[in-house]
């Protein structure tokens, strides 16, 4: 259970699931791109956010420069972070340059990259817990989002996400992934990192 606790929610596929969710989920005063259109964005987003970073990650795994896919030893955690943070930045970057699209897909693909940037970063000297990471700056997200809309609410979405991240985190420490201070500080830099720059945003 642990361990499909980790591959499902494995930080490549949050950010699939976060576009899922704002695209199909989110009221439509939300958003002014088409419904029938949105399978654009979502594409674009599992190629660069999942897709390309996995097969990058592999092909590190046949190359003999990361030893598995799980890249538990935090020396060799650092080329694939960077190449996932340099991947996401590019998406951030073409859903900004593309003038159809809502502000919203640049500002949480924007967030997105930012934490792998802050993953990378502080995996350079400490393992921190990217699953952490990834929930933490979801929860936020959420609430951003929570706040941002003009009517309805995602209070569900937002206890369903504070439930898994307690399965996910309480996965990570049964497997013997992290210690309990990685998963606590990647969650809380995850977090704090999403509210702090929407505040500074909006």
């Amino acid at each position: 259970m642990a361990q499909a606790l980790s591959v499902v929610f494995h930080p490549l596929l949050l950010p699939t699931y976060l576009f899922a969710f704002i695209l199909y989920y989110m009221p439509a005063a939300m958003l002014t791109l088409p419904l029938e259109s949105r399978w654009v964005v979502m594409g674009i987003v599992v190629l660069s956010t999942f897709v390309v970073p996995g097969i990058g990650a592999y092909t590190m795994v046949r190359m003999g420069q990361l030893d598995s896919l799980e890249m538990d030893r935090r020396e060799q955690r650092g080329l694939p972070l960077l190449f996932t943070a340099i991947c996401y930045a590019t998406t951030a970057y073409l859903l900004y340059r593309t003038s159809a699209l809502d502000d919203i897909f640049f500002f949480v693909m924007g967030l997105i990259a930012a934490s792998v940037f802050l993953t990378y970063f502080v995996s350079l000297f400490w393992k921190v817990s990217a699953h952490g990471v990834g929930l933490g700056g979801t929860l936020g997200l959420l609430l951003v989002l929570n706040r941002l809309m003009p009517d309805g609410s995602i209070t569900m979405a937002i206890v369903v996400v504070v439930a898994l991240s307690g399965a996910v985190l309480s996965a990570r420490l049964a497997l013997n992934a992290h210690t309990p201070a990685q998963v606590y500080a990647g969650y809380g830099a995850g977090f704090l990192l999403t509210i702090v720059t929407a505040y500074i945003a909006y």
